[in-house]
């Protein structure tokens, strides 16, 4: 993917590709290959997600089906009200246990491996077993899961990585409690800084307005995080077309698969979002405040615009792929209309070679001293006249 990124972000010269097909022979393979190992890895990781749990368990059990954790678990802890914010790194059970009575909480974990951990914030914060098993189940669609008590609210985090080239999926549970908000990362690293920076202002609507107001902010923040996803996925697709219009064998393809790729996952996990924010603008959901829901109807319209904007960048994926193939057909037609010409000009030379090629006793021409040139002014007659007459019909 990283050769991806590297032809897409580069400024083509169709007539120096043109020029140089040799330099760039052997490109398809090494960015088909790469494209494909990226699906492998997130088709086994998608396939563990819903599979990981060994048949036979019961229900609520935690079993961790996510990628191999590359540092432990962090927790952070915001405790705050109107007048107050305190944030503390790296802060554990009995930390989070005796800051609960200050204010409302933002308890965001960063790394769901830890299955103790998740013990531990499910029996402080009563939370339900399948809440925890699904916490820890990574690559589940966007839901929302109404408990008592609380709301369990999946949604997926979208990073544009710029060096690797591709876009990076994860898994973030929400739980919104009376009085708390917990967001369960798979890894480090996330797209919620605009929403802390918020927070640490004393006027802003995060510290005087309910607690479900944080809950949208960070429902916001994931939304607007995709079009900048999205504006550097247009940026590709345009960089695609010139590609496209000018590469030859299949590395025009290979690009378009792998974006193509790309789309299909942003799309799965776009699409259920609609649904999830259209049960959070219901009124039967008392733990959303009337004040909030015309926020969160403002993130469903966010959403459509961004699945709307995905469905376009599938059609013009799907357009330069019917593009490439027509492209390619065409060169085909015109490789085979050049040797079909060739070999219909060599028909009547075979057929006049053939004749004086009999080994009969009688054949008068063959004792002319003129024969010889004559059977070659003919032959040549012969094929100059079928090249004047292809080219006045236009065949080649």
């Amino acid at each position: 993917m990283a050769k991806l990124k590297e032809i897409l972000e580069t400024e083509i010269d169709p007539v120096k590709l043109a020029e140089a097909p040799l330099r760039i022979a052997g490109m398809p393979l090494r960015l088909a290959n790469a494209g494909l190992r990226l699906q492998q890895r997130r088709l086994r990781r998608l396939l563990r997600g819903r599979s990981g749990k060994k048949p036979g368990l019961p229900p609520g059990t935690l079993v961790y089906t996510g990628e191999e954790p590359a540092a432990p678990a962090t927790v952070r802890l915001h405790v705050f009200d109107e007048d107050t914010l305190e944030e503390f790194e790296d802060a554990d059970i009995e930390v989070i246990r005796s800051q609960r009575a200050e204010g409302r909480v933002w308890i965001d974990v960063e790394g769901v491996h830890d299955l103790d951990l998740l013990r531990a914030l499910g029996a402080e914060f009563g939370l339900h077993e399948l809440t925890l098993e699904d916490v820890a189940r990574t690559g589940q669609r966007p839901k929302l899961e109404a408990y008592d008590g609380y709301l369990f609210v999946v949604v997926r985090m979208l990073r544009h990585i710029d060096e690797e080239g591709r876009v990076d999926f994860e898994q973030v549970s929400l739980i919104l409690g009376k009085d708390f908000v917990l967001s369960f990362q798979e890894r480090s690293g996330d797209v919620f800084d605009p929403v802390r920076q918020r927070l640490m202002n004393p006027q802003s609507r995060l510290r005087t307005d309910p607690i479900d107001y944080l809950l949208y902010r960070i429902l916001d923040v994931v939304v607007d995080n995709y079009f900048v996803v999205l504006e550097k996925l247009g940026d590709a697709v345009e960089r695609l077309d010139v590609l496209v219009m000018s590469a030859h064998g299949n590395e025009g393809l290979s690009a378009i698969h792998a974006l193509k790729q790309e789309t299909l996952l942003l799309r799965r996990s776009v699409w259920p979002l609609r649904e999830v924010l259209t049960q959070l603008q219901r009124e039967e959901l008392p733990m959303i405040q009337p004040s909030t829901r015309i926020y969160m109807r403002d993130v469903y319209d966010h959403t459509v615009e961004v699945i709307e904007t995905i469905e376009t960048m599938r059609d013009l994926i799907g357009g330069m792929m019917d593009l490439h193939l027509t492209m390619v057909s065409n060169r085909m037609n015109e490789v085979m209309k050049v040797l079909t010409v060739i070999a219909t000009i060599f028909v009547p030379l075979t057929f006049i070679v053939g004749i004086y090629g009999m080994n009969f006793s009688y054949m008068p021409e063959l004792n002319e001293r003129w024969a010889y040139p004559a059977v070659w002014v003919v032959m040549v007659a012969v094929a100059l006249g079928m090249i004047g007459f292809f080219r006045r019909r236009g065949w080649f």
